[in-house]
């Protein structure tokens, strides 16, 4: 076992063992491509519905403030009723971006990881309130890769927003000629072309991060041949037990066969290496059937008990073979043997007869 533990994980890890981690809730996710995705949509959100969203926003505002003097508050109950008023227009407008986000964030899962609900992982676990292993991730690599990130992003944000806002240096001076509405216009545009950009940025780090996030979910599931072997035991079974229930369940099924001997009309021999014995009754069975059949140490068997219950016993070489070939037992006869085996079973028939003095 000492031996084991200090095996390296070489081997990729097996269907079962990611579908064992899945359960788990653990699965190669990328939490960038939820935050590029929700930002690309929000855009896009506001692209086709941001002018509507913002002057029924305006609107609602500028009718509030227009006729806040004609408000009559003469408790808590008027008070309460006027938020509940003004806080449910509110949402009637921005509810639409927030199905939006809440959508592209599903969306964003669902992508990597498919349909996934793990009760396992919402279950507390003393590890996580682990103080040595909880700075040990502190430490880890996973957490300096997570912190290279970050600052990747954050160089991204404000490379695209400097070199977007550098672009625009010379339109700037000139806002203070604009009016309000060209202003609002013109940081609107501004602001959308940064956050696009940004955007687009995200998506390429994202597929790469994704990428590096299988590559390491991959590599944790990593096993060692012994705890494949110890895998294919548990799905399989162990190899010697496997072969002690079939050897197991061989001596059944011959032991039934043998029990059937007694019962046939005739046994069929080689005349020493096989044995076949056949059973027909004209009310019940569509051809005559075989009861059982064997080779070696197995026919000797067959044709002993034959012998002891006086079922006749029929050299027929040529017979024989053919059907111990092309035929198992709980077979009835295939069509080209019905001639041979009828003048085999009229032979057995009309010796039963001579026997019994008809």
């Amino acid at each position: 076992m000492a031996e084991e533990s200090f095996q390296e994980k070489t081997e990729q890890p097996t269907p079962k063992k990611i579908a064992d981690a899945r359960k788990k809730g653990t699965v190669a996710k990328s939490r960038e491509i939820p935050s590029a995705l929700i930002l690309l949509t929000s855009l896009g959100f506001f692209f086709f519905s941001g002018s509507w969203m913002f002057s029924s926003l305006s609107e609602f505002m500028g009718g509030i403030f227009r006729d806040i003097g004609s408000f009559k508050i003469h408790d808590i109950t008027t008070a309460s009723t006027l938020s509940i008023t003004i806080l449910k227009n509110i949402l009637s407008i921005i509810l639409p971006f927030m199905l939006v986000v809440v959508v592209a964030g599903i969306v964003a899962n669902i992508v990597q990881i498919g349909f996934l609900f793990s009760p396992e992982a919402f279950s507390p676990k003393l590890s996580k309130f682990n103080i040595i292993k909880g700075i040990k991730k502190l430490f880890s690599l996973k957490s300096l890769v997570e912190l290279i990130k970050s600052l990747i992003k954050i160089t991204i944000v404000g490379g695209i927003a400097y070199l977007t806002i550098e672009a625009q240096l010379k339109t700037i001076p000139t806002l203070m000629q604009m009016d309000i509405k060209d202003i609002i216009a013109f940081i609107g545009m501004t602001s959308f072309k940064i956050c696009l950009y940004v955007s687009m940025a995200l998506i390429i780090m994202a597929v790469l991060d994704y990428s590096y996030q299988k590559y390491e979910h991959t590599k944790s599931l990593k096993m060692t041949k012994q705890e494949i072997k110890d895998e294919n035991k548990q799905t399989e079974g162990d190899p010697q037990v496997k072969a002690r229930i079939r050897s197991i369940q061989i001596e059944m099924s011959r032991r039934r066969m043998m029990e059937s001997v007694p019962d046939a009309d005739v046994v069929i021999t080689n005349p020493t290496h096989l044995a076949i014995a056949l059973k027909f009754d004209s009310e019940k069975m569509v051809a005559p059937k075989i009861v059982a059949k064997g080779a070696g140490k197995i026919a000797e068997r067959i044709r002993d008990i034959a012998g002891d219950n006086h079922v006749p016993i029929v050299e027929n070489k040529l017979l024989a073979q053919t059907l111990f070939k092309i035929s198992e037992i709980g077979d009835y006869i295939p069509a080209e043997l019905y001639q041979a085996v009828a003048e085999v079973l009229a032979y057995v028939y009309r010796l039963k007869g001579i026997r019994n003095g008809v």
